[in-house]
């Protein structure tokens, strides 16, 4: 495979990590630069293993030069490993740990491309980032932070600060991982009554602590306080914002220790201003360190902390054991459950399941899009159609970007065929696969893939079979992804750029009306398709280059024979 085409591909590489590199033998003691400081139980995992080079505070330019001599690198949040270290390394680094869970700094795409593995240590601070949202939860409420200036300051304003009760208060938690739900746990002592929005928990799980999964509207229009534990993603950037703020009890509270990007920073500023928002507290920010001229920093009903989510000795010390284990690991050949980024199969194996590999994560994405909010998705079914014998047909690449189809939109994890059914099985997702042998042409090897979830609600009724389950079918037409059933309806739709669906009486003119209002309202259509059924009713599949105003589909949902319609994001 060309160096062109292993980057066009960057994304679909997977495979063991044995097949990256061999392990590393006792003759050989692999070189770990460790660039930010990292606990010394850590340090000692390390040094036993290799030899450990410690060297902080360096350059971009110092980093590149002494990687060529690294096999390993560590770094926390300060250091950007960019693709000019990549290149500098000359092919001898073979893993980046990160200590810390998020990876922002970390160029994964040439990591994946020069074959180096990235791993991270998701799990040891999850009670330290916990309590500290339940201690700024407590603070916030009492006006600690405040109390304490002015006393230092040399007043004495007892009236002033006078706090609210957290006894009775209905917290709502957005997102129900890890940090959320031990911050659930620790409500619940305090006396609150606990609600939380995740369209990935199991709802089990919830009811085992005393949770009520709610919809995203329902959890922040109810609210007392709203705790965010959601991840940074495209789908959440700013979601809390002008709209988000208007559906919220006046005098809500707000608490973040998750990403400082899902707020709208300014518009939490006019939301303290207009009383909307009596407090916030915060530890990250969308730009860290925030300016110091930073309104939202200066409000006086602000409480701010400098990221110390994760920062108790006991947590620095169990990220740096667990990135140590996991680098060691690594390096010794074995698959890492952390593994944010893998290694490529055989070009070979590539090159035919490519297309397969972008439909089923397409597929993932529609599915999961057809999913109505506050439904906990737990069960899916993949039915993978095919002329092979089924022991022929290796489905882990394709079951994974299933996988990363469903959960990658809402979610930080980075899903590949080394820790896909890791984190389905922390997310509480049960996928099942079925190999169906079919007659069609053995050349190909997959003649259609389906995705069947179970017990949940749809936003668009016509997606449900018979039995119950949100239905789609796909199949890969001239080289490209299409969709081609939908619940009960027959369809050929690219799966490309934005979908319109709509379920309509079929009659003369409608896609004249609908491509009308598409037209009127400057939106680029770039395909339309109907498939029918026996009672008279159609699915028109609409494709659009951008997505439509609210008001654009307003009107399209107010056309008369247009019985229910969705938009959704490929």
């Amino acid at each position: 495979m060309s160096g062109l085409q292993t980057l066009e591909l960057a994304n679909l590489r997977f495979g063991f990590a044995s097949l990256l590199y061999a392990p590393i033998n006792i003759i050989y003691l692999p070189t770990i630069l460790v660039s930010e400081k990292l606990g010394e139980a850590g340090l000692e995992v390390l040094r036993a293993f290799g030899n450990l080079e410690c060297a902080y505070n360096l350059t971009p330019e110092e980093l590149c030069l002494k990687i060529s001599a690294c096999d390993s690198l560590i770094v926390r949040s300060g250091t950007k490993v960019t693709r000019q270290v990549f290149e500098a390394s000359k092919g001898r680094l073979k893993v980046v740990g990160r200590a810390g869970v998020g990876i922002d700094n970390v160029d994964l795409q040439a990591a994946t491309e020069f074959g180096c593995l990235v791993v991270n240590a998701p799990t040891a601070n999850t009670v330290a980032a916990a309590e500290h949202g339940i201690a700024l939860l407590t603070s916030m409420a009492r006006n600690v932070a405040q109390a304490d200036a002015s006393m230092k300051a040399g007043l004495w304003k007892r009236n002033k600060y006078v706090g609210v009760s957290l006894v009775g208060k209905t917290l709502a938690v957005m997102g129900f991982g890890k940090v959320g739900s031990e911050v659930a746990r620790r409500a619940k002592g305090l006396g609150m009554h606990v609600i939380a929005h995740d369209p990935y928990a199991p709802a089990d799980k919830a009811r085992a602590i005393g949770v009520d999964l709610v919809s995203f509207d329902q959890a922040i229009s109810t609210a007392d306080f709203v705790s965010l534990h959601m991840p940074l993603t495209p789908t959440t950037s700013k979601v809390f914002n002008d709209n988000t703020f208007s559906k919220m009890k006046k005098g809500v509270r707000i608490i973040n220790v998750a990403r400082g990007g899902v707020i709208d920073e300014d518009a939490l500023v006019r939301a303290l201003d207009s009383g909307v928002v009596a407090q916030a507290a915060l530890d990250v920010f969308t730009e860290e360190p925030p300016s110091k001229e930073s309104k939202l920093v200066q409000h006086e009903n602000v409480t701010v902390t400098p990221h110390l989510g994760a920062s108790t000795k006991e947590a620095q010390e169990g990220v740096a054991i667990e990135i140590a284990e996991a680098v060691v690991g690594a390096l010794q050949g074995e698959l890492s459950a952390t593994a944010v980024n893998a290694p490529m199969v055989p070009p070979e194996v590539m090159s035919e399941l490519s297309p397969y590999v972008v439909l089923a994560e397409k597929l993932g994405k529609l599915a999961v899009q057809l999913v109505a909010g506050g439904s906990g998705i737990t069960s899916v079914r993949v039915v993978y159609k095919s002329a092979r014998d089924p022991d022929d047909l290796d489905t882990r690449l394709l079951r994974a970007m299933i996988t990363k189809g469903i959960i990658e939109p809402i979610s930080t994890s980075f899903i590949n065929l080394v820790n896909a059914d890791f984190v389905a099985k922390q997310k509480g997702l049960r996928i099942s696969e079925e190999k169906v042998t079919v007659d069609s042409s053995p050349e190909f090897p997959v003649d259609s893939i389906q995705v069947h979830i179970s017990n949940v609600d749809s936003k668009f009724a016509s997606s449900v079979s018979e039995n119950g389950s949100i239905s789609i079918e796909g199949k890969v037409k001239y080289g490209e992804p299409h969709l081609t059933c939908l619940g009960s309806f027959g369809v050929d739709v690219s799966l490309e750029g934005n979908l319109i669906l709509c379920r309509q009486i079929d009659q003369p003119g409608m896609i004249g009306k609908v491509g009308n209002i598409l037209g009127t309202h400057n939106v680029n259509v770039s395909f339309m398709s109907v498939g029918r059924t026996i009672l008279k009713k159609a699915i028109m599949a609409i494709g659009v280059d951008e997505e439509p105003s609210k008001e654009t589909l307003t009107k399209i949902g107010d056309v008369s024979a247009i019985e229910e319609f969705v938009f959704l994001k490929l």
